[in-house]
């Protein structure tokens, strides 16, 4: 229906757009939430038997028939314990495989109250357990049959202000922010919906691990962005050196771009002569700055406050010309004719692009990655050395290059694309017509758009601001999330920052302009920040924004490692700062952590593979070409994941049976295996190389292994030898 474009009146197409946008958003969410859609019950003493599930659903005659699992009802599910009931008395999990049930488990919350029929049909097996010690698939899954209860106290806390919620390796953080925000959409579907919810992670093989996460818990219009896209037309997935990104991310930096813009309006010392015809005509330094003070007070934008300094000169040019010619005085209509035709001039206007050009965020940056002229200006509060690695001729986009760029666009403001496309003899002052008109019109449009949708009984379902572009016919539909992702001035209702802690404090800048109502949930820990220019606590972070006006949450149980993997990683945490604490495991596997030559991880890893579900091969960036291509020899169907792999490349590496990558494309993802190669040489790779290996170190499931020749630290001594594998075979 939507395909048909502008079709009938407009209240025949407001009514038929909405309804059809509607019913296709239930479908969709329909569709998204079959797999595992009821997955528990309540017996509970008032309410009755209550089914859980990703979405409620009603009969014909309005019969409950299953409870959201957002609901207010459906809070005992979590939170209910054996101390505190909740009014229920018992709690069971069902495992379902496509629509049948295929096991039962129960958790008993007041024995006393179960009738005699009900005590006959008990089954124990805790659920969560059963979920921990399933293989991985490749994809984040959703808990929400087995979120537990320190986990839904964050999913339930208030939409309002920023709640950052620490936690260690394999504490959920990340499924616990993906619930939130379903959760959020939920309760406060009015307010999200038309704003949207942006989703931020660290890379985007991270982004495909986790994209079926929200679909299967019926939301479907979310925009899933890493900090290297946030620009609208850039994808950046390339890294600098880490040097160069500290210096890049470095708070002093939004001063370096905005004197770059500053220099681009610098006043020349000499005056400029101009020959018009058999006039000569002089721009000299009071005219100059009279017209830079002019735009720079106008408080506008450089490529709009461009508008008001050329005005300004050409204003004094033509009472010049006048002079010259011997008119004199002349009148307003006399000036804007001179002025005019000194703007068509050649020279003239190739004085005016030199003095005050239009410029792009990228043009901005290259110009000053490529002069070091301009950067011993606009970067004199770095240091020559600082300077020396910023400098580059070309090249492409990397993702610390992301927030300079939205940096420069906020300085630098949108190019008039009329006047770029208009003829020289378009006066200035029908350009202002013709845009006074268009607003006018689009401001018609908009108000009966609105007394459309107030006579329908639609305000409530639909923008005004959507129904209007509806009218127009003016391209296809687009969704909130596609919306947003074209726009770099969007203002979303919710940001969710994942793996917050490696964001520089630039990127920080470019993430609070998007919320500027700072309703943010903030994902992270401190002791994994392997970015140099990455966070050292939060309060560095966020009071410079929200001081005094953020709340947290912690973490404190690991879901993901075995006891006996997290007894290996909490002593290099203790390397990094002796006072951090590891989150305490729930599960003991009884297989050890071991170690094996460097040589023998071909064989191992095949071995590895052989065992069933994910492994990967965690190796130092310098050794990932090499490393990865012996795996890659040797493990049919392996993939290596280079530095800044783009979607395609890091789904081909979340299928593969092995997977080989750097420690930055590890993060936020789990593995069954992990095989750690030469972690020393990871330790010292940058200047937060011990959070690296810690991070390495916790993203096994059931097993780790590490393989070296350097000889091993002492955080990671005393391993067990592991006898190598053939590496022909298992």
């Amino acid at each position: 229906m939507l395909a048909t474009g502008a079709v009938g009146t407009m209240q025949n197409r407001s009514e038929r757009d909405t309804f059809a946008e509607m019913y296709a958003t239930r479908l969709a969410r329909l569709w998204a939430v079959e797999r595992g859609l009821v997955f528990g019950r309540l017996d509970h003493v008032e309410e009755g038997r209550l089914y859980i599930g990703k979405l409620g659903l009603t009969d014909d005659e309005q019969l409950r028939l299953l409870i959201d699992w957002r609901a207010p009802v459906a809070q005992p599910f979590y939170r209910a314990t054996p101390t505190a009931p909740m009014g229920v008395t018992r709690r069971r999990h069902l495992q379902t495989k496509g629509r049948t049930v295929v096991g039962v488990d129960d958790d008993l919350l007041d024995l006393d109250s179960l009738t005699d029929d009900d005590r006959a049909t008990l089954n124990g097996e805790a659920a969560l357990l059963a979920a921990l010690d399933e293989k991985r698939t490749g994809r984040m899954r959703d808990i929400v049959a087995t979120i537990q209860s320190e986990q839904d106290r964050v999913i339930r806390s208030d939409l309002n202000g920023v709640l950052v919620v620490q936690g260690g390796p394999g504490t959920g953080k990340t499924v616990v922010a993906l619930h939130r925000a379903a959760y959020l959409l939920y309760t406060h579907r009015e307010r999200l919906e038309r704003r949207g919810v942006l989703i931020l992670g660290p890379n985007l093989t991270f982004l495909r691990y986790i994209e079926q996460v929200l679909p299967s818990l019926g939301e479907t219009d979310v925009l899933l962005s890493t900090v290297g896209e946030l620009y609208p037309g850039v994808t950046a997935t390339a890294r600098d050196r880490p040097e160069v990104a500290a210096i890049k991310g470095d708070a002093r930096m939004a001063e370096v771009i905005a004197k770059a813009v500053r220099d681009r309006q610098r006043v020349p010392r000499k005056p400029i002569d101009l020959t018009v015809g058999r006039l000569t005509l002089t721009i000299d330094r009071n005219m100059l700055e009279s017209a830079r003070n002019k735009a720079t007070r106008s408080r506008r934008p450089h490529n709009q406050a461009r508008a008001v300094f050329v005005r300004s000169l050409l204003t004094a040019l033509a009472r010049q010309q006048a002079r010259k010619i011997g008119k004199g005085l002349i009148d307003d209509e006399e000036l804007a004719d001179l002025r005019e035709d000194l703007r068509t001039e050649p020279v003239v206007k190739a004085a005016l692009n030199r003095l005050w050009p239009y410029l792009t965020p990228q043009r901005l940056l290259l110009g000053l990655y490529g002069s070091a002229e301009r950067l011993g200006y606009a970067a004199s509060a770095l240091t020559p050395q600082e300077r020396a690695l910023l400098r580059r001729e070309g090249g492409e986009w990397t993702e610390s290059d992301v927030p300079l760029l939205d940096e420069a666009a906020e300085l630098l403001g949108d190019i008039d694309e009329q006047v770029l496309r208009a003829s020289a003899l378009q006066a200035e002052e029908e350009l202002a017509a013709a845009r006074q008109s268009e607003e006018s019109r689009r401001e018609a449009e908009l108000a009966y758009a609105r007394e459309v949708l107030e006579l329908t009984g639609l305000s409530d379902v639909m923008e005004a601001e959507r129904l209007a572009e509806r009218q127009r016919g003016e391209g296809p539909y687009l969704t909130t999330a596609e919306r947003a992702a074209a726009d770099r001035t969007w203002a979303y209702g919710h940001v969710i920052v994942d793996e917050a802690q490696e964001l520089s404090p630039m990127a920080w800048r470019a993430v609070m302009r998007r919320c500027p109502t700072r309703s943010m949930t903030i994902v992270g820990d401190i002791a994994q920040t392997g970015s140099a220019a990455g966070a050292r606590s939060w309060e560095e972070v966020l009071d410079p924004y929200v001081a005094g006006r953020w709340r947290q949450e912690r973490l404190t149980v690991n879901y993901r490692t075995p006891v006996e993997l997290m007894a290996v990683a909490a002593r290099v945490l203790a390397t990094i700062d002796p006072a951090l604490q590891a989150p305490t495991s729930v599960r003991e596997l009884g297989a050890r952590p071991w170690a094996a030559p460097l040589s023998a991880l071909p064989g191992l890893a095949r071995a590895e593979a052989g065992e069933g579900g994910k492994v990967a091969v965690v190796v130092p960036d310098a050794l990932l070409p090499g490393l990865g291509a012996e795996v890659a020899a040797a493990v049919p169907g392996a993939a290596v994941v280079s530095p800044g792999a783009g979607r395609a490349k890091g789904a081909e590496a979340l299928d593969a049976p092995v997977a080989v990558m750097g420690v930055a494309d590890a993060k936020g993802l789990e593995f069954d295996s992990v095989i750690v190669a030469e972690p020393d040489l990871i330790a010292a790779q940058s200047p937060r190389g011990p959070s690296d290996l810690y991070v390495a170190l916790t993203r096994a499931t059931q097993r780790l292994g590490v393989v070296h020749e350097r000889p091993l630290s002492q955080a990671l001594q005393g391993l067990p030898r592991r006898s190598p594998a053939p590496a022909g075979g298992l």
